[in-house]
């Protein structure tokens, strides 16, 4: 497995650089691979959204320093921002995916990791992602091309979660947010994160190896 530590990275070139890898994994030229980072402020529009759930104009926007991208993952809109670890596991599923697999497999990895920070979370009957009660601690949205996966996650860590009040949130009316910061009254290192999140990441897929970590 390679593991791939980025720090904070733009979200059209953390795009690029997936669909790139994914190239790669599919010709076999590398194995399959950890994208960890954090981008700016960003609103994405997943293949299911649409722009009405973003609630603020392109001056808007701009004035706060947004950027606002539809992208070809699954799901509605979402948020990421500093102090939320995003996870693009670049995977090769096989000739025949399990994509209903894999999403329960990405939800008990850090279903995982908040159990290692003392934070009992869960499933919500109906909707993807990981929960605390009714509030979203984890968005999930991902797409699998020719049987190799992209896109991931996003863990809200220390997330300012007041950026959520200016979109639909994963298209959920009725749901909140919440992050490891507001369950514990502090976060965690990034990087203590990080670490967890590759442990259970190998163990929920049965990778071996040593990983490799790389600085952009």
């Amino acid at each position: 497995m390679d593991v791939r530590r980025l720090g904070q990275v733009p979200y059209d070139k953390a795009w690029a650089l997936q669909n790139w890898v994914a190239d790669e994994r599919r010709a076999g030229l590398v194995p399959d691979t950890l994208i960890l980072l954090e981008h700016p402020h960003t609103y994405t529009i997943g293949r299911s959204g649409t722009r009405d759930h973003v609630f603020l104009n392109e001056a808007e926007l701009a004035a706060r320093g947004i950027t606002c991208l539809e992208v070809d993952r699954g799901g509605d809109v979402t948020y990421h921002g500093p102090g939320q670890l995003v996870g693009y596991p670049i995977l090769d599923l096989g000739p025949k995916p399990d994509v209903g697999l894999y999403l329960r497999k990405l939800e008990g990895c850090l279903i995982d990791v908040l159990a290692d920070f003392g934070i009992a979370a869960d499933r919500l009957s109906g909707y993807t992602g990981v929960w605390i009660g009714d509030r979203k601690v984890a968005a999930i949205g991902i797409k699998v091309s020719q049987g190799v996966t992209t896109h991931g996650f996003a863990l809200n860590v220390s997330t300012d979660l007041s950026l959520f009040t200016h979109i639909l949130a994963c298209g959920i009316p009725d749901k909140g947010v919440t992050s490891i910061a507001l369950e514990l009254g502090a976060a965690p290192p990034m990087a203590a994160v990080e670490e967890a999140v590759i442990a259970r990441f190998s163990e929920r897929f049965a990778l071996s190896g040593t990983p490799a970590a790389h600085v952009a």
